[in-house]
């Protein structure tokens, strides 16, 4: 494992936008080296700030530091992020079993178990907490409350390997020409920067928001079809919006020298990246 720290601290500082930081933080955080992971899951959060994930892990850590406040704002907002995330469900039940609030921490377990009904921890902490109510009264509830907490308490998720967990893992341009959104304008993989090599993934996702609805309805309209396509030259380089599915749209920029038909076959190898992951996400 040491080796292997060393191995992601290393990549991390040569690219640091890789989401290999989700990886480098779990392994800090699973030796006890707290402050360490602490500082590399913030430093993500920063660069990540739409990421599930990275709210998830933050989260875990700043539980194991026993700062639940502060580490319940985190699930809230990874659940906020994706309503449906394991880890962030599991993660708030625990706290509400801290607090021996039974009632939300059950509700928030079975909607984990809704999710992913053959989680083992789910099963467990679920069958603690309802055999809190027998004839031993509160006291046997606070002891099946406290154990339930404990069969919950923060562990390493069953993510996706790292290289699955980035849409355009292997493609040129993956952080700073390609970027895959939802209909709403989230920001699900990929990165955008300026010409002066500025960060402009958020501002521009803003900008795109409901972009492939608007597509959809046009072409509709006129009579075209499904949309499946469309490009633009610029002063300063070309892009092309496709939709990879579903309502999420893909976008490609390439600077002049890129011709806009190379580019169209940039953007179907996006895509069909951009597939590929969206259906392992569901």
């Amino acid at each position: 494992m040491p080796d292997e720290i060393k191995t992601l601290s290393s990549q991390l500082a040569q690219d640091p936008d890789s989401l290999v930081f989700l990886r480098l933080g779990e392994m800090l955080r699973q030796k006890g080296q707290f402050d360490a992971a602490h500082r590399v899951a913030l430093t993500g959060l920063e660069r990540h700030p739409h990421l599930a994930d990275a709210h998830d892990l933050y989260a875990r850590i700043l539980a194991d530091k026993r700062d639940y406040e502060r580490a319940f704002d985190e699930w809230d907002m990874t659940l906020r992020i994706a309503p449906n995330h394991i880890g962030a469900l599991k993660g708030l039940a625990f706290l509400y079993f801290k607090v021996g609030d039974v009632g939300q921490a059950v509700a928030h377990l079975e909607a984990a178990r809704q999710h992913a009904p053959d989680d083992p921890g789910v099963a467990q902490a679920l069958a603690l907490a309802q055999g809190g109510g027998g004839p031993g009264g509160a006291p046997d509830a606070a002891r099946a409350a406290a154990a339930a907490a404990e069969e919950l308490a923060p562990a390493a998720p069953a993510a996706a390997p790292l290289e699955e967990a980035r849409v355009f893992a292997g493609l040129e341009g993956a952080q700073e020409g390609l970027l895959l959104l939802d209909a709403k304008g989230q920001v699900l993989g990929g990165a955008l920067k300026d010409p002066r090599g500025r960060d402009v993934t958020d501002a521009v996702a803003a900008y795109l928001a409901g972009v492939s609805h608007e597509a959809a309805r046009t072409t509709k309209l006129l009579g075209l079809g499904r949309w499946s396509g469309v490009a633009a030259e610029g002063k300063l380089g070309h892009i092309h919006l496709t939709p990879p599915g579903g309502d999420a749209v893909l976008l490609v920029v390439r600077d002049r020298s890129v011709p806009m038909g190379r580019l169209a076959i940039i953007a179907q190898r996006a895509a069909a990246a951009a597939r590929r992951w969206l259906e392992l996400d569901r």
